[in-house]
């Protein structure tokens, strides 16, 4: 009798234990909703801010010498129709410095005055030197040994018929726990969707484990945070085909990093044809199916 009362019990808390569990499961998850719902409101005003890359309107590689530009078809960069005027001037790709040129009659400010021409890059302070006329701003980009002009237009339709992004549902079971094993000196050859191969320091590999099983990535240093371009079996169906990106801090103090799958995001290249998207090294691709973070972005 003393067993079966034992028996009794044991199974009683054990019960009362799980079921204890799942609530504080439960209100974790509602909390994890919320967090994550003011996140995702983050992210869309950064895409959609004057930096993000839904007003990404164009991007011209130039050639050597003068490149003329407007918004008439016999310009070499022909800038969107009714955005600025039929022709405005020259960009002047010499070696590698590029400088700006504008005909008469054409308003173009930088930093808030007016010019007529002056060099474009490499800029001279750390900041990226943009050029404004009505809606439009533009400025030098360089990828290996091309150089091109990017361009934005902050009243794109693209801005107001931006609708959020699609996400799997948030699960507490992609939020890991891994561990960064640092590599001093390390690089890896890494392709963009310009065809061009950069090598590019990594700044460690994260081991950890989904399901019991063993996986690691890559990740790179962006700005003091650790930056892991990955790939899975999802892309080209749920997600972009190209794969996804996903930050996460540096550890404070020894090698455990928290990464968390839900806050996987798009990279540039879904949002607008007119970016240099970095794609995943071939070690950084996961065989199984990552169900968690943003979907593919249609537009």
């Amino acid at each position: 009798m003393r067993i079966l009362i034992k028996t009794i019990v044991f199974i009683a808390g054990l019960l009362f234990m799980i079921g204890c569990n799942q609530k504080t499961d439960q209100a974790e998850l509602v909390r994890y909703k919320e967090e994550l719902k003011a996140w995702d409101k983050r992210r869309a005003d950064i895409l959609l801010g004057p930096t993000g890359w839904v007003n990404v309107r164009g991007l011209f590689w130039l050639k050597e010498g003068i490149n003329s530009f407007g918004s008439g078809n016999a310009n070499d960069i022909v800038f969107p129709e009714g955005t600025i005027g039929e022709k405005v001037g020259f960009f002047i790709l010499s070696d590698t410095i590029v400088t700006m040129k504008l005909l008469p009659g054409n308003v173009v400010t930088s930093n808030g005055k007016s010019i007529d021409s002056g060099k474009m890059f490499p800029s001279d302070s750390s900041k990226v030197k943009t050029f404004e006329s009505g809606s439009l701003q533009w400025f030098v980009i360089k990828r290996g040994n091309k150089f091109g002009i990017r361009l934005r237009d902050f009243e794109t339709q693209k801005l107001s018929s931006f609708k959020g992004i699609e996400r799997f549902a948030p699960d507490l079971k992609w939020r890991v726990k891994a561990k960064l094993n640092i590599q001093p000196g390390k690089t890896i050859d890494m392709l963009n969707v310009l065809g061009q191969t950069s090598q590019n320091p990594v700044k460690g590999t994260l081991t950890f484990e989904l399901d019991g099983q063993p996986y690691s990535l890559d990740a790179l240093d962006e700005d003091g945070k650790l930056f892991i371009i990955f790939g899975d079996a999802t892309n080209g169906s749920e997600t972009y085909g190209s794969g996804r990106y996903l930050y996460a801090a540096m550890p404070e103090s020894g090698d455990v990093v928290n990464l968390d799958f839900n806050h996987a995001i798009n990279p540039p290249c879904a949002f607008t044809e007119f970016a240099t998207c970095l794609l995943p090294p071939k070690q950084n691709v996961m065989p199984i199916r990552i169900e968690a973070g943003e979907k593919d972005y249609h537009h």
